[in-house]
């Protein structure tokens, strides 16, 4: 089977239309790609593989078309289409791991919102992704079931927390997958592995079946190889959804008929204005990065559009107000995983003296990192400390957004690198967390902000041709014209 035709939605949708193969032909493609280079011996992408349950659906889908003909796209527009899904959204009966030894042993009794939303439309879900554990870091090397490995250079990290979904969208495992980003976990390793990746505007896409990092951050994303299949995949799991409480009410968009409406002419490109913070290019930033990041901003002024310097005053802050929020966040949301409510309840707890020693025994499955993350959370939220360290944090979020209010005042879009660097080496950052957590200085200010954000291809690091990350940052619930203009981006076709 041609791979190169099973990379996009459209290519497949164009193959089961010419007969050339079946929906189980291509679920079987992707299964066996999984089975060579997917688990633990290969790229160690997938945590959980749902090979009966996808092939009974690959099997319906086949019957459908066979009765119809061609596939029903504007019914079931990701009709056949094999995705993975990241391993913090439920899936019901389905292993639901958060890569945590604490959950090792969890069926979801339900489906997340997002990923019925996927397979009311067609798509076939081909398992769960590993990621860093409760979505904790930037790399995938915090698994509990041990790091992904690149797909171009294993030695090095994917990205994280959502490393799985890029590494298996890359190395072709899937044809796109979900992700979740609390301050980065999408774009970070969509740029790393050289895809797309996507964060919505917090609240267009419905939490209800993911397990909470940071409640007022998390938010679920598509990542894809092209900006059409991540549109795609957004036009069909937005939407307002009653059993979250901070889903959005606001309508949602036409995503993928957005990117018809694409800039092309120059006075549709001299209409456009595109903001350079000078706070993004600063110190520790690569020279490769930023070459790459200016040599694409060159290509809009090139095409009519306004490359305007601005100013984001408060981005020295966002790391440290992040690492409040979102810690502090997450030692409240994991207080739930105990060995009673949720969580492995391993027989040396059984036996323990009393519930300090229970508690002991249950909660020591918990990763280093995930303690380190509810340990500080607990003293920022303890008493006499939550004043300075948690609501101070809140104050200077507000500030952060209000610097982004001011800024789209004179902008329509805001660009910059994702990452300060390429993907670095396994091993090579996880004795340094602080170094580890700077990473995410231009990705974290748009989740406290609540802000949607893509990251996009936009060139290589030699000589090992490392991808580079293009991110840009729009207003509020403006994702059609945040991929329209990505998608123009994306064809000027020096990505990959």
């Amino acid at each position: 089977m041609d791979a190169d035709k099973l990379e996009t939605i459209r290519a497949i949708h164009d193959s089961f239309d010419k007969k050339q193969t079946s929906v189980v032909e291509v679920t079987r493609y992707f299964l066996d790609s999984i089975k060579k280079n997917g688990g633990k011996s290969g790229l160690n992408a997938f945590l959980t593989v749902c090979e009966n349950r996808v092939l009974a659906k690959a099997e319906a889908a086949d019957q459908i078309l066979s009765a119809e003909g061609k596939v029903p796209r504007d019914r079931l527009p990701l009709f056949g289409i094999p995705l993975g899904i990241k391993d913090n959204l439920t899936m019901d009966g389905v292993r639901t791991t958060c890569g945590s030894k604490m959950l090792d042993n969890y069926v979801a009794p339900y489906t997340a919102t997002c990923v019925q939303r996927l397979e009311s439309a067609g798509a076939l879900c081909l398992g769960k992704l590993n990621m860093d554990e409760f979505a904790m870091g930037g790399s995938n090397e915090n698994s509990a079931y041990g790091p992904v490995q690149h797909p171009t250079q294993p030695e090095r990290v994917p990205g994280g927390s959502s490393g799985g979904s890029a590494a298996a969208v890359r190395a072709g495992l899937c044809v796109a997958a979900l992700g979740t980003d609390t301050g980065g976990s999408i774009r970070l390793p969509a740029s790393y592995c050289g895809i797309v990746g996507l964060k919505p505007t917090y609240g267009r896409v419905s939490r209800y079946g993911l397990v909470a990092f940071a409640s007022s951050l998390d938010q679920v994303g598509p990542m894809a190889r092209t900006v059409e299949d991540a549109a795609i995949l957004l036009d069909v799991m937005s939407g307002h959804d009653p059993r979250d409480s901070t889903s959005a009410t606001v309508s949602k968009g036409a995503y993928r008929e957005a990117l018809g409406k694409a800039p092309e002419t120059q006075a549709e490109w001299s209409g456009i204005r595109i903001g350079v913070p000078k706070e993004y290019f600063v110190g520790g930033l690569s020279a490769e990065v930023q070459k790459s990041i200016q040599s694409s901003l060159r290509w809009f002024e090139s095409k009519g559009a306004r490359v305007i310097p601005i100013s984001l005053p408060h981005t020295e802050y966002a790391v440290a107000v992040y690492y409040l929020i979102a810690v502090s966040e997450a030692s409240s949301n994991l207080a739930r995983f105990d060995g009673i409510r949720y969580g492995v309840r391993p027989a040396e707890a059984e036996n323990a003296d009393d519930l300090a020693a229970f508690y002991r025994k249950v909660r020591g499955h918990f990763g280093p990192e995930v303690k380190r993350r509810i340990i500080l959370g607990t003293f920022a939220l303890s008493s006499g400390y939550s004043e300075a360290y948690y609501r101070r944090a809140c104050q200077v979020r507000r500030l952060i957004k209000q610097d982004f209010v001011t800024a789209f005042e004179k902008v329509d879009f805001i660009a910059g690198p994702v990452s300060p660097t390429t993907a670095f080496k396994i091993g090579e950052r996880i004795s340094d967390p602080l170094q580890m957590y700077l990473n995410d200085i231009f990705t974290i200010p748009a989740n406290l902000a609540g802000l949607p954000a893509i990251s996009i291809p936009s060139g290589t690091e030699a000589p090992d041709s490392l991808p580079i990350g293009f991110h840009l940052i729009a207003p509020p619930f403006q994702e059609e014209r945040l991929l329209s203009l990505a998608h123009a981006f994306e064809k000027r076709g020096a990505a990959r």
